[in-house]
């Protein structure tokens, strides 16, 4: 695992993860909250160590403490029975850091997972971080302050393209592409609202500078996951993994992920209508 994706995932594990459960309802999540550096830690840890032994049950730890996380995900489904868009996407954060600490424990020990190359691996933890948690969160939290086709669109193609990614793992480059295509759709149309219709409720200008800069930068970075996606489809050009982890990866891992937490626990804290702890709890 090279030192820029290290930190990238540091970031999530200890940054982005457990802000954004502050923005889950503090009935359903306040005790993995409040253990979640328990887990985090460890799991940190472990990608600064070389594959072995000792990296991957450190990795186990943090995999203990992103299952006990996904359990919400029943134990919300019987509360709320409820199938609305944003639901979904809260859902999908729920569940998706499961699947990154899973390829975690993998990479860690040196093992190919289902026979997954192992820097596969360990972009998939990121991935699942980002794309997978951080995206499906403010794609929720975006529906409910932004109602309306477009914030539905977005809740429900966010969780679906990072499916569709995931299956194009296990099926080829074309399918994929496809999950790209789709994960894009609805990043920008996250992007589109928060510009559009979020940042005017900013009641402070670090709050609308933080929107406004987590819209700008998927315009972007979304276009190289398009670009990466396409040229391992067709064979055409396209940045390697190195250049895409230093672009599209610190890219929505600072510009769109943390400036987007930050953003909305602000929004939370002024009661602008949107974090969940209010409509979404």
């Amino acid at each position: 695992m090279t030192v820029l994706v290290g930190l990238i995932v540091t970031l999530g594990m200890l940054v982005i993860v457990p802000t954004g459960l502050r923005l889950i309802d503090a009935d359903g999540t306040a005790s993995i909250r409040r253990l979640w550096p328990l887990f985090a830690v460890p799991g940190a840890v472990s990608l600064w160590l070389p594959r072995g032994t000792a990296a991957a049950a450190l990795a186990a730890c943090y995999a203990l403490g992103t299952v006990l996380l996904a359990l919400h995900v029943p134990r919300r489904l019987a509360r709320t029975r409820s199938a609305e868009p944003a639901e979904i996407a809260v859902l999908t954060a729920l569940a998706s850091p499961s699947v990154a600490a899973l390829a975690l424990v993998s990479e860690r020990l040196g093992h190919r997972l289902l026979g997954f190359d192992l820097d596969i691996l360990a972009l998939t933890v990121p991935h699942f971080h980002f794309a997978g948690f951080a995206a499906a969160l403010v794609a929720g939290l975006v529906c409910r302050a932004a109602d309306g086709p477009a914030g539905r669109f977005a809740a429900c193609s966010v969780p679906l393209g990072t499916l569709l990614v995931l299956l194009g793992y296990f099926i080829d480059d074309w399918a994929e592409l496809a999950g790209a295509l789709v994960l894009t759709a609805g990043m920008w149309t996250v992007a589109l609202l928060t510009w559009r219709d979020i940042r005017a409720d900013g009641r402070d200008r670090l709050t609308s500078a933080l929107l406004a800069v987590s819209a700008a930068v998927l315009g972007a970075t979304m276009l190289l996951a398009l670009s990466w996606a396409l040229g391992e489809a067709t064979g055409l050009p396209h940045p390697n993994l190195t250049w895409m982890a230093a672009t599209h990866g610190l890219g929505n891992a600072l510009g769109f992920a943390l400036c987007s937490v930050l953003a909305w626990r602000r929004l939370g804290r002024t009661a602008v209508p949107g974090p969940i702890g209010g409509p979404l709890a």
